[in-house]
């Protein structure tokens, strides 16, 4: 497995790494046999969430078994207050049963006040620069699904990495990536098999890979499987060939009348509506087949995709000419027949 250093960490970290999410569909065992496989093949940075429910608890129990000297772990909070983001850190501590964290991030900033809350006097930066001192956690980062955010963000040095989503059906990043890696920052691409819409995994990963913008990309994995095609990216990596260029050129076409790439233009909805959330938590249910968490974090919306009163204005910002009112109605559908 082709490794390379995560910004300026020191971590050196493989190239595919483990993301997460989708383990919430197994038992323990066979996520313990995933886990394992990890270590078998090289995959050394496990990244997971607070908000992932049984996923952090998971991966520790593996971790028992399989040596936690094996690999780096991240892990992320949506906790934006000093008093959050301490209590995020200790039930990570607790919940996985180690002694510290590699990468503690702060998860999701898609607001302006998020982030003003987070980098203020009382805010969870302050958390986390704390615990660092500590020793409770090595490094800090910050992901989020809004390019300006983020690109205000990594202004603040004492970010050492970003997560965002990249694919190939996703570049909106690129701008973000190549600023954060000027600065000696690691760079994390979540979503690289676009919320598991692109069809073809192996080339979504090998595009990343060979983009020059990615230190590592976390494709969410459930199975021994999945761990061993998607490592197999990462041992040998070769150029893309033209024929592959021209297969990911027609998987962009055909995703592209109906994929959100989340970036956020489309915002603000008149009726209050998070579209891109709706999208992304719908997916979860589509697509990464997680029905409970997709119900549940949709439900944690203030204002649901019902909400809409088809005025269009989103429509006519979004620069990918999506047919949002439509699919926003298709979510409300989704989630009623759950």
């Amino acid at each position: 497995m082709e490794k390379k250093l995560l910004g300026n960490t020191g971590m050196k970290v493989s190239v595919i790494g483990f993301g997460g999410i989708p383990i919430q569909r197994v038992n323990q065992d066979e996520a313990t046999k995933i886990i394992l496989e990890c270590k078998n093949k090289g995959i050394n940075f496990i990244d997971t969430a607070r908000g992932y429910t049984i996923s952090e608890g998971y991966i520790g129990n593996a971790l028992k078994v399989v040596g936690r000297e094996n690999f780096y772990i991240a892990t992320k909070a949506m906790s934006y207050t000093y008093e959050s983001m301490k209590q995020s850190i200790e039930e990570s501590l607790k919940t996985m049963n180690i002694d510290y964290i590699d990468l503690y991030q702060v998860h999701n900033v898609s607001k302006k006040e998020q982030l003003d809350s987070i980098l203020s006097e009382n805010g969870a930066l302050k958390a986390l620069i704390e615990a660092k001192e500590e020793g409770l956690i090595k490094h800090i980062g910050i992901t989020g699904h809004i390019r300006e955010i983020l690109l205000e963000a990594i202004e603040n040095d004492e970010f050492e990495t970003i997560q965002f989503p990249f694919n190939p059906v996703e570049s909106q990043g690129e701008e973000l990536f190549i600023k954060a890696l000027n600065k000696g920052m690691g760079t994390i691409a979540m979503k690289p098999i676009a919320g598991g819409a692109f069809g073809k995994p192996d080339l979504s990963l090998k595009y990343i890979i060979n983009s020059d913008l990615i230190t590592v990309a976390i494709p969410g994995m459930d199975s021994v499987e999945q761990v061993s095609k998607n490592a197999s990216i990462g041992e040998k990596i070769s150029p893309l060939t033209e024929e592959e260029k021209k297969e990911i050129k027609k998987e962009i076409e055909d995703l592209g009348n109906e994929f959100c790439r989340r970036c956020g233009y489309c915002k603000p909805c008149p009726e209050g509506i998070d579209i891109p959330n709706v999208f992304i938590f719908e997916g979860y249910v589509t697509r990464y087949n997680l029905e409970e968490y997709g119900k549940s974090r949709y439900e944690t919306l203030p204002v649901k995709a019902d909400a809409c009163v088809r005025c269009r204005k989103c429509e006519k910002k979004c620069p990918y000419n999506l047919p949002i009112v439509e699919k926003l109605k298709h979510a409300v559908k989704t989630f009623e027949n759950l």
